[in-house]
């Protein structure tokens, strides 16, 4: 009688998606980003600047690079970022909803095609603020996950997909997704943008793609899909 192999008596596995946990400090007004698995080594140092300008500075472990910026305004909801040299804005796409869009270099089709409309989107409950980020297919790349409570443990970011461990897609998802959060908490506390939202235009951003990628966007959002949460198997869940 033949015996099952060893192969098929495992378990089974678990796929972990590459995961950052972000850890600010209040003496410093910065944020150390490192991966979960060795939280004592940072990966990239957030500059918080709240004062003057409303802007964060994402920089190398090091110091020595800096990787992206993300601009706030004081009225306009839409903020406005730059990765390695590359300006871009991250658009409303509702008034009253955290609904956003951006075009990607790192989640285009080819070096030298049009960027990918990317999409975002959140759900929140007493404890945390999930902010997603969709591609053209509404299929979930990543999500951070900012700890409403947390003193110092502020966040972590998940990412999902095939390219969850692109240096190009990690770069962008740090200085959109962080920016994105900096602004929806500057929404959150501000007369101004309160008024900055009633006189906004929000809708998709111009890009030479196919409008079927951008009608894809408008009608998800039009119809109330996708849902506004994900699993951690990279799945959206409702």
């Amino acid at each position: 009688m033949e015996h099952p192999t060893g192969s098929s008596l495992e378990p089974h596995q678990t796929i972990h998606n590459p995961t950052l946990q972000v850890h600010f400090t209040w003496h410093k007004w910065k944020a150390y980003i490192s991966d979960v698995s060795n939280p004592s080594i940072p990966l990239y140092i957030v500059d918080f600047k709240a004062y003057k300008k409303r802007c964060i500075i994402v920089k190398s472990a090091d110091e020595s690079t800096t990787i992206g910026t993300g601009t706030l305004h004081f009225v306009s909801i839409n903020p406005d970022y730059e990765i390695h040299g590359r300006k871009g804005t991250i658009k409303a796409l509702k008034r009253w909803k955290t609904s956003y869009t951006h075009l990607s270099h790192a989640f285009a089709s080819s070096p030298d095609g049009p960027p990918a409309t990317m999409t975002w989107t959140s759900s929140s409950d007493f404890k945390t603020w999930d902010f997603v980020c969709l591609d053209e297919h509404q299929m979930p790349v990543a999500k951070y996950t900012a700890n409403l409570w947390g003193l110092n443990k502020i966040g972590k970011i998940e990412f999902l997909g095939p390219n969850a461990t692109s240096e190009a897609v990690r770069d962008e998802i740090i200085v959109t997704g962080l920016t994105l959060t900096y602004c929806m908490i500057l929404r959150t506390t501000s007369l101004l943008s309160f008024f900055g939202a009633v006189i906004a235009q929000p809708g998709p951003i111009k890009n030479n793609q196919s409008s079927e990628a951008q009608q894809a966007v408008v009608e998800a959002h039009a119809s109330g899909s996708p849902s506004e949460a994900v699993g951690t198997s990279g799945q959206v869940v409702s």
